[in-house]
């Protein structure tokens, strides 16, 4: 049985609007490497078992690069019993160890390899990434202090260290560590902040405060740290100091949003309304204020909203104010449409709201396939069919524009506009396109062209279709449907018709095409276990003409011809025009629609010369 798309809906899916991890704390900064010395050892090994050694340790080496571990495993252990004290083997083993869950051979083999080579600084990082990974965090400590001890330019290890001890609670090691990477790399405003939150940690303000003063004084033109430390005296209830910096930095720079928006929250935190709102304005409604602060803004003002009652109409008309100025923001007029749907109002005022977006902005992709999504759920077909038009002039690269434009034409019963539509579609296709879409598209394509009796077009869409998506069952169940109507490469359409049921197995149509290309194996027994699984599974409010008159064919040539002229008489309740049906009902036997229609074909009349030919013959 075919399946049709005509009453099935379209999901799309449409998009809207720290501490690192210790094991991976190092910068890449600055670093003085040093030489690697090792320690001397004396070579015991005769020139015979030295060469066995390079060559069991460059075999290793070369298994290692063909990610063949477990043979280069081998080969290292080999190495190691042939010379004790080469410290390159034990590092090699240790690894191999370690990601094999051996930690306590992965430990051992990573300190012989220091303890015979302890100026190499790999060897010691690696054995430091252990201690970390194992969250032994003392012994990590002692191994990058160890590692700055022998490398000062190893600023990686420091802040590492800072880390270390941030996780220790030490908070003078901090300290101590960020100094020591100022007299590394020299003071930054980075490390005077780094400081200053430390000191936070501690509860020590009166030295937070004189870290941050210090970068006001240092920085007297940058307004940046003016702001900072008056929202740092907001926090710590001196609003009168802070309300002093905001206006200060207010009166150099006017339009600065940072301290803007700071006064906003002073407005607010001192319950000045009136204050707060016009400060509110001010932002919103300036042409100088980026997108970044006004969606910082609306963002603030919505969750203000919500924790007060959630009164919407509020927020829509701070919306419309913003918006009812020359030149709109097109982003801002996409976040009025977004905070419309989180708020659930109802379609036709946020399809309004997208039409905003996009009168702003006619290219913006994300409105037009959200208004195309609720005109589309509105079942406005007309109307998606004009958006899908404008979509092309603007974006002729999104497939989906031509999808839902073409679907709008088949539920509209244009099915010669949605073939054009698809077919421009399909026009667009590039090798990063989406899977399920392109696949979609060139399904319905086939169903059109199948019902246009374009088969072979019809066929090569199918295959175009699972070429993109071998499992699109819609198609796999329509194209193996249509090819037994055919009779034609039986086996493949079983093939396919079999996928469709063991992804869905509860599908009454997909069960019916396979019981009915059973039938028309003539593995009638087989074809009556799917065809009662079919019936059970049928959807009781469709028109099930087609599964009634296949269940009745069935039942027929199993020789159950009783239980096939109930089938009939209700699929004949369906389908009343059928004349097959109904030659099947009167005559209480099975017949093939070709076979009917050819022995009710009238017999042509023979020529008289062709009569001539026959008597010819006969004599």
């Amino acid at each position: 049985m075919k399946f049709s798309l005509r009453n099935t809906a379209i999901w799309m899916v449409v998009g809207l609007i720290g501490s690192a991890a210790l094991p991976s704390m190092a910068r890449k900064v600055k670093v003085k490497h040093v030489a690697q010395q090792a320690v001397a050892v004396k070579d015991s090994l005769s020139p015979n078992d030295r060469k066995r050694f390079e060559y069991f340790f460059l075999e290793a080496g070369r298994q290692h690069a063909a990610n063949n571990y477990s043979a280069a495993m081998d080969l290292f252990e080999h190495a190691r019993q042939i010379d004790p004290n080469a410290a390159e083997t034990y590092f090699y083993l240790s690894m191999y160890h370690s990601q094999l869950k051996q930690d306590s051979l992965a430990l051992h083999y990573m300190e012989k390899a220091i303890q015979l080579a302890p100026e190499n600084q790999t060897y010691a990082e690696n054995l430091a990434q252990h201690y970390i990974g194992k969250q032994q965090y003392d012994k990590a400590i002692d191994a990058y202090e160890d590692l700055y001890a022998r490398n000062h330019g190893n600023t990686d290890a420091l802040h590492i260290l800072v880390q270390l001890y941030q996780q220790k609670k030490n908070f003078p090691m901090m300290l101590k560590t960020i100094s020591r990477l100022e007299t590394e790399e020299g003071e930054s405003e980075q490390y005077t902040l780094s400081k200053m939150r430390i000191y936070e940690m501690m509860d020590d303000k009166k030295a937070a405060y004189k870290e941050l003063k210090s970068l006001v004084d240092a920085h007297p033109l940058d307004m940046v740290y003016k702001t900072m430390l008056g929202n740092w005296l907001m926090q710590h209830h001196r609003q009168k100091e802070a309300f002093k910096m905001f206006t200060d930095v207010l009166k150099e720079e006017p339009e600065n949003s940072y301290a803007q928006m700071s006064l906003y929250d002073y407005y607010k935190a001192t319950q000045q309304e009136d204050q707060a709102h016009q400060m509110l304005d001010k932002i919103l409604l300036s042409p100088k204020t980026d997108l970044e602060t006004k969606v910082m803004m609306f963002r603030s003002f919505i969750q203000d909203n919500e924790t007060h009652g959630g009164d919407s109409t509020q927020v829509v008309a701070l919306f419309d104010k913003v918006l009812d100025v020359p030149q709109p923001s097109a982003d801002v007029a996409e976040m009025r449409a977004a905070y419309m749907s989180l708020k659930k109002m109802p379609d036709s005022i946020i399809g309004k709201a997208y039409e905003k977006v996009l009168a702003i902005a006619p290219d913006n992709v994300n409105a037009r396939l959200q208004l195309v999504q609720l005109l589309w759920n509105q079942k406005d077909y007309t109307s998606v069919i004009a958006q899908s038009k404008a979509a092309h002039a603007y974006n002729p690269e999104e497939m989906v524009f031509y999808y839902f434009g073409g679907m709008a034409h088949y539920q509209k019963n244009d099915e010669d506009a949605a073939l054009h539509e698809f077919r421009q579609g399909v026009a667009q296709v590039r090798a990063d396109a989406s899977p399920d879409l392109v696949s979609d598209l060139y399904a319905v394509m086939g169903d059109i062209l199948y019902k246009k009796k374009d088969k072979q077009a019809a066929y090569a869409a199918y295959d175009s279709c699972l070429q993109w998506k071998d499992d699109n069952v819609m198609a796999l169940n329509n194209y193996a449907y249509y090819m037994s109507e055919e009779g034609i490469d039986l086996h493949k359409a079983e093939s396919m018709s079999y996928k469709t049921v063991k992804a869905e197995p509860n599908n009454g149509t997909y069960l019916d095409t396979y019981a009915w290309i059973l039938f028309k194996e003539e593995r009638y027994a087989d074809a009556k276990t799917y065809i009662d699984a079919a019936l059970k599974n049928s959807d009781s409010t469709e028109n099930n003409s087609t599964i009634l008159e296949h269940a009745g064919d069935i039942y027929a040539m199993n020789g159950m011809i009783d239980d096939a002229m109930k089938y009939w008489k209700q699929a004949l309740d369906g389908d009343g025009q059928n004349a097959v049906l109904k030659w099947k009902i009167n005559n209480r036997q099975y017949i093939a629609e070709d076979e009917l229609l050819r022995r009710n074909r009238p017999a042509k009349k023979e020529s008289v010369t062709k009569k001539i030919i026959k008597k010819g013959r006969k004599r």
